[in-house]
């Protein structure tokens, strides 16, 4: 007699790496949801959304941990530090999509906040055979950068035991930069290469072992803060306004004259003069409208204040 309902797999004693794999909370069956793909689709929806919603309880969990990691990943970054991000597969593409999006909103320069994912930009929309399971190309993704003491390096691995992760890791760490291990399993050989850990466990997956799925929303989820806090540590943001957006298209620029309003509640005129003075400079404009100085001098306080706007409208007289 068959049976419809899949059956808890045995794992070959004879495979390490296959008895190490299905031992993570990660890679569990759950045999709950064995017979899913026979649900009405709303339902599936349903049970997908419950166990999405799960993971920021996850996240809240590990927030003093990614505090920690914020704190010490800026004052690198404020000495002129990197933070890189390191990973394979959905973890890689991750950390290249939070590198990508950091020019345009923060105006950081190319090459601060840097992605790397196993196999290169190839690996982005298709897989590069073995890619991830080679440290020596971690090792040498890592030396092209020329890695320093104020450097960040943040391995990205649903599973903790990425050999590609771990490599960037344990290499940037033997380089002296700063070391960030990010995983979804407790007690993971990525957490422990790490100076700093960071293990988010959001636990089986709805479909067994689809680790771009609780897992990927994890670790996207942390790298939003671990970029978005540390910008605003670094002066990157007036408040919650992005004063250092790039305006390189209509949407952008149309942003930039709405972020100088609500940062001055001045009128068009006014802040199309002041965006015009400051080379469309949403950061200089604000310190105009709000200092009363001219373009050259609000560009010379904030280079005086390390780029922090509310430094340098404290230094400004009056």
């Amino acid at each position: 007699m068959t049976s419809s309902t899949p059956r808890t797999p045995r794992t070959p004693r004879t495979d390490p790496l296959l008895s190490q794999l299905s031992a993570l909370p990660t890679e569990a069956f759950r045999a709950d949801l064995a017979e899913i793909d026979r649900l009405p689709t709303p339902e599936i929806a349903r049970l997908m959304n419950a166990e999405d919603a799960g993971v920021p309880a996850a996240v809240r969990t590990q927030l003093p941990r990614i505090a920690a990691v914020i704190d010490a990943v800026a004052a690198r970054m404020g000495r002129g530090g990197r933070l890189v991000y390191a990973g394979a597969g959905t973890a890689g593409r991750l950390g290249v999509l939070d590198a990508s999006e950091c020019p345009p909103t923060f105006n950081t320069a190319p090459g601060v906040v840097v992605g790397l994912i196993a196999g290169g930009p190839d690996a982005l929309v298709s897989s590069v055979e073995g890619a991830e399971d080679s440290r020596e190309l971690a090792v040498a993704d890592l030396d092209a950068l020329r890695l320093t003491p104020d450097d960040t390096v943040v391995g990205v691995s649903a599973s903790g035991r990425t050999p590609y992760a771990l490599g960037a890791v344990v290499h940037a760490r033997a380089l002296g930069a700063l070391t960030v291990g990010l995983a979804c399993n407790p007690g993971s050989a990525l957490a422990s290469a790490a100076e700093h850990a960071i293990e988010v466990v959001v636990g089986p997956e709805l479909v067994t072992g689809s680790t771009r799925l609780k897992a990927g929303t994890a670790q996207k989820l942390v790298l939003n803060m671990l970029s978005t806090i540390t910008m605003i540590r670094l002066g990157k943001t007036y408040g919650n306004l992005m004063v250092d957006v790039r305006a390189s298209n209509d949407k952008l620029r149309a942003r930039s004259r709405r972020i100088v309003a609500l940062a001055t509640g001045a009128g068009d005129e006014e802040i199309e003069a002041a965006l015009t003075a400051t080379g469309g400079e949403v950061k200089h404009a604000i310190l105009v409208l709000l200092a009363g100085v001219d373009g050259p001098t609000a560009a010379r306080l904030l280079e005086e204040s390390g780029g922090h706007l509310r430094a340098a409208l404290a230094a400004t007289p009056g």
